[in-house]
């Protein structure tokens, strides 16, 4: 095991009532990263959490914190804490009876107690709402003091389970920024679960896609969205094209009715493959100087960009676009060979 690794989960398999939840996980989480589970409803990264935080025991497979396997030992004695979706606050304490809670319940003296709330109170920006009432307070003030109590302890991993669900789209941005910079400050290792593709591009070091109790992918943010590894990813980090193909020979796909350099290699000669363009990738030209052309069926203002539909080829194909096309007007559509992704086809079992 790396020395920067502080958990593992060696083939880790979850039932719930005879149905698979998570099969065989194999996972490695470095040390002071941000790290993100990301997937839609019902892939299993909620549970993969629970299993580190000692909240689920898996049908078989095994957890290590530091090297040393933690199966049989409860929430209370690892050394991680967990921050949920609910914060859980005791509405009959204040703020700073809320933040020293865990340090109360170890006897820790009361000198210690305060400098540490009050440091807890300047690293979450809540220093002057020490004797507020918690119920008085906002759901983004709420979850600054729940983070608060979870990190006061000092764990090393934070579980964070969709922490920014209930609130605001300025406010889950905002604090997006203000858990990142927490994280930095902190360097406790973070462990995150989303279903928010952007949340998890803006605030991870890692990122882990899952679908259906497997992991698809592991990587950067820019990795998993420039180098998607199958279309399902693909489709699910951003808005991408999905377009039938076949691989005509290294470096050689036809799509949409010819043929387009691209840089992919290693298929079968004449395999069927999924070719995924992102919608930003794809140019808009004047007919003659495109690789396809294409009719403009509708335009949407996307506040940054333009979201334009052409049709060609029997496709849809989605577009993003600074530059307002009228709809109905005939156009080219141009793609250049770093910008054109070729995925093994998915088995009807994998979709």
């Amino acid at each position: 095991m790396e020395n920067d690794t502080i958990i593992s989960l060696k083939d880790i398999v979850v039932e719930f009532d005879g149905e698979s939840v998570l099969r065989h996980i194999d996972l490695d989480i470095r040390n002071h990263e941000f790290v993100t589970l990301l997937g839609p409803s019902g892939c299993g990264k909620t549970t993969t959490l629970r299993i580190i935080g000692g909240f689920v025991n898996p049908k078989s497979g095994d957890v290590f914190f530091d090297g040393k396997r933690i199966n049989d030992l409860p929430p209370y004695k690892r050394e991680v804490n967990t921050v949920f979706q609910k914060y859980a606050l005791f509405p009959n304490l204040n703020v700073y009876e809320n933040i020293a809670f865990g340090l109360r319940l170890k006897k820790v003296p009361d000198e210690e107690i305060r400098e540490r709330v009050f440091e807890m109170l300047d690293l979450v920006n809540m220093r002057g709402y020490e004797r507020r009432d918690v119920n008085l307070l906002s759901g983004g003030q709420q979850q600054r003091v729940a983070i608060a109590r979870a990190l006061i302890n000092k764990p090393q991993v934070l579980l964070l389970d969709e922490p920014l669900g209930a609130l605001d789209l300025k406010l889950r941005k905002e604090m997006q920024i203000e858990l990142k910079k927490i994280q930095r400050e902190t360097k406790i290792t973070f462990i995150y679960v989303t279903h928010d593709q952007e949340e998890a591009l803006t605030m991870s070091d890692t990122v882990i896609v899952m679908r259906a109790g497997e992991i698809q992918q592991i990587g950067t943010p820019i990795d998993i969205y420039n180098e998607p590894i199958n279309a399902f990813v693909a489709d699910f980090i951003g808005e991408s094209n999905i377009i039938d193909g076949v691989m005509k020979k290294d470096y050689l796909v036809n799509f949409a009715g010819r043929d387009f350099d691209c840089v992919d290699f290693g298929f079968e000669e004449n395999e069927n493959v999924d070719v995924v363009l992102r919608p930003e990738d794809i140019k808009i030209s004047e007919p003659e100087k495109g690789q396809i052309v294409g009719t403009v069926e509708s335009i949407i203002f996307k506040g940054v960009h333009y979201e334009i539909v052409v049709s060609a080829n029997g496709f849809n194909w989605k577009i993003h676009s600074t530059l307002y096309e009228e709809p109905g007007r005939e156009v080219g559509l141009s793609v250049i060979p770093d910008d054109i992704h070729i995925m093994h086809k998915m088995t009807e079992e994998e979709k």
